[in-house]
């Protein structure tokens, strides 16, 4: 009996949507963490020792490609035990969360374990959790500290000796931690900025553009006493991976010269924010400045365009310290400011910008927190590719008067759901070999896709291949994509093109687009099906004599007489052991099956009544057909048939030695091929380019012509199964010459004109006459020439590149040509240049000019100093930071047959090397045969077509945001709220220097060594400085003063008004190494 597909599908959509709302258990922990920090008091005094969690760093393992052992971070962590679990992929302790700290930051710090001491209230949450629903994989709090807690604790994973995972900087944590926006970035290219200032800038560039998601759209611009783009893009585009790495590249070529003019920066920003005629996130505008600092003002520019209501934030960064007219800006733009006084401080403050994006959401309350689910990226604890619920986490505390909401985002709260898990719930062998599910967000990037395949994944970028690059595009498809995103259902049967398994070729088919929304998220389920599986067999097998007779023939001992047979690796039976090696899972199989029976609870029926059922069939195939032919006699190596049961039977038994297909049918390309094309399939065997031959041993090469088996049960079609036979490639390479000939009069030789008919012998002409047949990807499968048969499976462009370009110019082929962006390529030859720090300069004069540069070397040198970063000089060790293969981009090219199908005579015109030819279409195959004459000479210069991928850069980005895809953002925006509070408009770095080498340093300048005390007096304008600590959560934590100016700011004096004698905010060095508290040191001019 046959089954409707469609009710499946209907059943898969309900279950993705069921299991996608279960995962809303995020809600809880949300709600959970506010309460519990709310009701936390903040502890000033409070010390590591006091507070009990399990670092999952002190057990992290390093990968290290060298095999070296690694050092484990010292930790008075929880000792745990953990034990193996297959559903997270690694060992887990259900009794406990773990914490994950970024390298970067002091775990000791007052903020930290402040941070840690409330989280800790959350694993009684996360185990409630896992209790109502135990399918749950991670539960994570992300904290805007920086502080990972997840559930259930296992060790950390760190892919390189250095851990950089920062979980502001994940994908999930940026998507769910502030609405969409549109940024631009202006970057201060003046004659000041050079050197070091330059460096950082440009790094500090790429750092922010990688705290972009594909939700956001941004561009960047240089700007002296004008303002240009760095790079083609003359407008807002959508921040994906492929425009970013344009943003880097071009950033890296800007080049410090003229004079600072902050009016036309400004001026470039406001007008790109303000263009409506694009697309762009339309949510949160957002200005972010890269400067060293100047005198300019342009309070008139922000009146003109951001005055009242200030809907454009201004965030700064540099190297100075709220230098007045900055700060002033800042918070006329309800923005931020912010220093970067080295490049170790780049990474945390390009990200600091999120927490002004979050006061919005954090005012709005409850109207704000809405489940956002997240693209698809790579889970850092191994779970492989997963999508995020994700919720924002408020600090619903107020200042000491009771009388002023705190702004502050806490974090993100997320719950993961691995890919593998949702495909689980959708159906998978009864859509038959071609028909498949598939799913996709607002963007157009798919979540689920048969070819959705990355071989190697940047750990900080999602997954993002889009719908388009997925599939082949049309226009067509193009509809249904926008209909997804617009979250509508549908139905469309169209005719389109797809890539063979092999991706050597291309079928025009005809398949069914079914489509519909997911609820309570953002995205959208599609079903496609060709004609053929629009319903199924469901086998019956109720009669147990007769599942005990067709399972003996399952047995290796039947194999002998009834042919070799190979079984889909296919699940079953919950505890069947799967294997890549045939043999040995047909083992496992078989001892399984002696064990529990084919109706067996804990086994998939359907599966394996098909499984028993095709094994029957193909053995009654056997006896009944195969046994009577000599297969000699036509020169079969083997003939065979595979089903959608996933049996593949191969007869006779010896030919299963050199069998290559994949047991499972529906990843093997002649099985695929053969069910959309009619007739037979001619399929040579595949063969690297770089080969000049094929490598015969004991005739064993053959080609494989496959047709599939067409049944109507109750006038319904259905195609399951594929039969056929595997070629002697040797044996029929001389028995093409004479089916090819059919010459009467042997005596006579006979040219064939363009308009004349002729008779032929490619048998005993083959000096003269070519005769050749090819499949419709161009590849030669037979050849009439001596020295071109062991050539069979070339492009026929590496074997005749003159014939072959005259077929495609008399449109008996097409060609596709299209992008592989999942592709894997050796890293490209990089320069050796050295990375090892700079050694100590030699000072030429008695005294350096008071210049930018000059200050910024000193600045290092003390800086170095007193972190204890200079005179260390460690190789970088290139693999263990990158891959030894990179992920990159392919351009594929594929031939495939026009409508053409008449014979044609036609002439290669080449003056007196002009050749004749002739091409016909074979029926019901998949060849073009193909006479003619012999090349004369060598003389005619030829364009050769390529078939083999080559590598790319990808298709022109330049061109392709002039007409951007068609998508969506989140439907909700938060990005102004009148009751905000602007006056933190910025703060210093957080470092924990060395209290001894600063000792040292003070003790140096004030003994008035020479070297140092003229150091000193050539440098009078520079200074020491504490800024506030960075605002910390809870009631009791001081609210940061920032730079609040109440009216414009005077003109920037010559010494900084922190560092003037009697200033009560600066404080000495001695004064701030005594107190103990330097939790804010920094240096500024």
């Amino acid at each position: 009996p046959s089954q409707p597909t469609c009710l499946e599908a209907t059943r898969a959509l309900d279950s993705v949507a069921q299991d996608l709302a279960s995962k809303q258990l995020g809600r809880r922990l949300a709600d959970a963490a506010e309460k519990f920090q709310k009701a936390h008091r903040w502890q000033d005094n409070i010390k590591e020792e006091d507070i009990e969690y399990y670092d999952s760093k002190a057990d992290t393992e390093y990968d290290d490609p060298e095999g070296e052992e690694t050092t484990r971070e010292k930790s008075n962590s929880l000792k745990l035990d953990f034990t193996e679990d297959l559903n997270f992929k690694t060992k887990v302790n259900y009794s406990y969360a773990a914490v994950q700290i970024p390298t970067d930051i002091y775990k000791g710090s007052t903020v930290i374990l402040n941070e840690l001491n409330w989280t800790e209230a959350l694993e009684d949450v996360f185990v409630e959790n896992r209790k109502e629903d135990p399918s749950l994989l991670w539960q994570v709090f992300g904290s805007a500290t920086g502080v990972t807690r997840y559930y259930p604790a296992t060790p950390w994973r760190a892919p390189n000796k250095i851990d950089l995972y920062d979980v502001r900087r994940r994908p999930w944590y940026i998507q769910g931690a502030s609405s969409p926006k549109d940024m631009v970035i202006i970057v201060d290219v003046s004659g000041s900025v050079s050197g070091l200032t330059l460096k950082l800038m440009k790094t500090s560039v790429c750092e922010m553009l990688d705290t972009l998601s594909d939700d956001d759209y941004v561009n960047v611009a240089s700007f002296n006493e004008k303002a240009q783009p760095v790079s083609c893009f003359n407008q807002l585009v959508q921040a994906n991976v492929r425009n970013k790495k344009v943003f880097k590249e071009a950033v890296q070529n800007m080049v410090a010269k003229g004079t600072t003019g902050y009016k036309a920066g400004f001026e470039y920003a406001f007008d790109q924010l303000q263009n409506s005629n694009i697309t762009r996130a339309n949510c949160n505008k957002m200005i972010m400045m890269f400067t060293d600092g100047g005198e300019d003002r342009v309070q008139d520019v922000f009146e003109k365009y951001n005055w009242p209501n200030r809907t454009v934030r201004l965030r700064g960064g540099g190297q100075e310290h709220c230098v007045p007219p900055s700060c002033w800006d800042a918070f006329l733009s309800s923005g931020y400011y912010f220093e970067i006084p080295s490049i170790g401080a780049i990474r945390i403050n390009t990200q600091e910008y999120l927490d002004v994006l979050g006061r919005p959401m954090v005012l709005a309350g409850n109207e704000a927190k809405q489940v956002q689910w997240t693209n698809v990226y790579q889970d850092a604890l191994g779970l492989g590719l997963v999508v995020t619920g994700t919720l924002p986490v408020f600090n619903l505390t107020q200042d000491g008067s009771g009388e002023r909401k705190n702004q502050l985002i806490l974090g993100v709260m997320g719950i993961d759901v691995a890919l593998n898990d949702i495909k689980k719930l959708t159906p998978s062998y009864n859509l038959g070999a071609n028909g498949y599910v598939f799913s996709i967000d607002l963007n157009g990037y798919v979540l689920l896709h048969p070819n959705l395949q990355p071989q190697i994944i940047n750990f900080r970028e999602p997954v993002t291949l889009d719908f388009l690059d997925a599939e082949l595009e049309d226009e067509n498809k193009e509809e249904i994509r926008r209909s997804m995103i617009d979250g509508n259902e549908g139905h469309r049967q169209v005719k389109t093109l797809i890539k063979s398994l092999d991706e050597r070729y291309i079928d025009e088919v005809i398949r069914n687009y079914t489509w519909a929304p997911i609820k309570s998220t953002n995205y959208s389920l599609g079903l496609v099906l060709p004609p053929y599986s629009t319903y199924y067999i469901r086998a019956n097998l109720s009669d147990q004599i007769l599942q005990v007779k067709y399972f003996e023939f399952l047995l290796p001992n039947s194999f002998e007489s009834e042919g070799h047979v190979l079984i889909a690796p296919r699940a079953y039976c919950n505890d069947l052991d799967l294997s890549d090696n045939n043999t040995e899972f047909l083992e496992n199989f078989i001892a399984l099956m002696e064990k529990v029976t084919p109706d067996s609870k804990q086994c998939d029926n359907f599966l394996l009544h098909n499984l028993i059922l095709d094994t029957g069939i193909t053995q009654q195939l056997v006896e009944k057909v195969w046994k009577d032919q000599d297969l000699n006699t036509y020169s079969l190596l083997a003939v065979f048939a595979a089903t959608d049961g996933g049996i593949t039977r191969v007869f006779p038994n010896k030919a299963a030695e050199d069998w290559e297909e994949d047991p499972e049918p529906y990843n093997a390309s002649f099985y695929r091929r053969s069910l959309d094309n009619h007739g037979y399939v001619f399929k040579p065997p595949s063969r690297d380019p770089g080969l000049k031959s094929l490598e015969l041993e004991n005739n064993t090469i053959g080609i494989l012509v496959s047709t599939a088996v067409e049944l109507s049960i109750g006038g319904r079609t259905l195609k399951p199964a594929v039969v056929g036979v595997k070629l002697d490639l040797e044996a029929w390479a001389e028995k093409f010459k004479v089916l090819a000939s059919n010459r009467t009069d042997r005596d006579q030789p006979q040219k064939c004109g363009p308009n004349s008919q002729c008779e032929m012998d490619c048998e005993v002409n083959n000096e003269d006459l070519l005769c050749v047949l090819i499949d419709d990807g161009g590849f030669l499968v037979l050849s009439n020439q001596n020295n071109q048969w062991d050539q069979v499976g070339k492009f026929f462009s590496e074997v005749d590149a003159n014939l072959m370009l005259a077929l495609y110019n008399n449109s008996f082929f097409k060609r596709k040509e299209s992008f592989d962006y999942q592709a894997v390529c050796a890293p490209r030859a990089q320069s050796n240049t050295g990375a090892g720090p700079r050694g100590v300069f030699v000072v030429t004069s008695k005294c350096w000019p008071p210049s930018p540069s000059n200050r910024s070397l000193f600045q290092q040198l003390l800086y170095g100093l007193a972190y204890g970063s200079w005179f260390q000089s460690e190789d970088v060790v290139a693999d263990s930071m990158e891959a030894r293969e990179t992920s990159c981009i392919m351009k594929q090219t594929q031939y495939y047959f026009s409508s053409v199908n008449a014979s044609y005579n036609s002439m290669i015109d080449c003056g007196n090397c002009s050749r004749l030819f002739h091409a016909q279409r074979l029926a019901n195959t998949n060849l073009l045969f193909v006479v003619a004459e012999k090349p004369l000479c060598s003389q005619c210069e030829s364009v050769k077509l390529t078939q083999a991928e080559t590598r790319s850069d990808g298709p022109e980005q330049c061109e392709l945001v002039q007409k951007p895809r068609y998508r969506k953002g989140p439907h909700i925006c938060f990005d102004y709220n009148t009751t905000e509070d602007t006056s933190d408009c910025g703060r210093g770095a957080s470092f924990k220097p060395s209290l001894g080498v600063l000792l040292s340093l003070q003790l140096l300048l004030l003994l008035g060594l020479p070297f140092y005390s003229q150091l000193l007096l050539c440098t009078s304008s520079l200074s020491f400085r504490l800024f506030a600590p960075a605002p910390t959560p809870g009631p009791a934590r001081p609210l940061a003063s920032g730079c609040s100016p109440v009216s414009p700011p005077p003109p920037k004096p010559s010494l900084s008004p922190d560092s003037t004698p009697g200033s009560g905010k600066g404080k000495t060095l001695g004064e701030v190494v005594g107190s103990g508290k330097a939790g804010g040191l920094a240096l500024s001019p």
